[in-house]
């Protein structure tokens, strides 16, 4: 791995490990029951997560586009499966720190609430007492939260359409890029394409998965449901999330020969 492709696995990884945090964000929420603020100071991730996709989309065409023009094709599907490896990686990342991070993200909606001011907060979180509280708050997540699953069911059909939406989420922009190999007269129509794809997982994403988790969230804060339950649906969620980046590594090389095929035909 060199280092362009150290730096496009890093960006990848920070993109979704950010996207798996999220759900972290709903039980901060609960407990504070402070949702609106919860996802206003997610936000200032979300600018992080983007500013990274931001950079990684033109590096990405940059390393494809001198692939191509050089002849130099035979590694690019190497460099495409570790990207795809780095979404699986911070995905579990994401999955181990959610009990540690949903704490500390908990403590600064508190902390903004009293003192109404982002700057303050972030200063008291990088103060020594801060980082002292950040240490304590570091668990490793409990075998019991996977066995507690089969305690009451989720609704598998929300699981496999997260999954699915999230393969597709994963392998759009690298399926896209990828086509340029496949057919590099129109490798900035294929790269142009990603959007095509990827909104498909987005309607799949605000359509089903995202308000049965809104609802689920506000049984919670209205008391119709339990938080144990709750986090049941986001250990589901983080499964499902996992199963499908390794999809995408599966749904990648047809992705890829479908947007060809597409960019030749519109």
């Amino acid at each position: 791995m060199d280092l362009q492709l150290f730096i496009l696995f890093a960006l990848t990884f920070v993109i979704n490990l950010v996207g798996s945090l999220a759900y972290s964000v709903r039980i901060a929420g609960i407990r504070t029951r402070r949702i609106a603020l919860s996802f206003s100071l997610f936000n200032i991730l979300v600018l992080v997560s983007r500013t990274a996709n931001s950079f990684q989309a033109p590096l990405l065409a940059k390393r494809v586009e001198k692939n191509v023009l050089t002849g130099a094709t035979g590694h690019g599907i190497t460099d495409f499966r570790w990207l795809l490896l780095s979404a699986s990686l911070a995905t579990v990342a994401g999955a181990i720190f959610t009990p540690s991070f949903q704490r500390v993200f908990t403590r600064a909606v508190q902390a903004f609430a009293h003192s109404r001011s982002t700057v303050k907060v972030m200063l008291r979180a990088l103060s020594p007492m801060g980082l002292a509280y950040i240490a304590r708050n570091v668990v490793v997540p409990a075998g019991s939260n996977l066995s507690r699953l089969r305690q009451q069911r989720l609704p598998l059909g929300v699981l496999a359409v997260n999954a699915g939406a999230t393969a597709i989420w994963t392998v759009g922009v690298f399926a896209s890029m990828y086509a340029a190999y496949l057919n590099p007269n129109l490798r900035a129509t294929t790269s142009n394409l990603s959007s095509v794809v990827n909104g498909l997982a987005t309607i799949l994403l605000f359509t089903i998965v995202d308000p049965w988790l809104s609802v689920v969230t506000d049984d919670v804060v209205q008391g119709r449901s339990s938080e144990a339950y709750f986090r049941r649906s986001v250990t589901g969620l983080l499964g499902s999330r996992l199963a499908g980046t390794v999809l995408a590594q599966v749904l990648f090389i047809p992705a890829a020969a479908l947007v060809a095929a597409i960019a030749a035909r519109i």
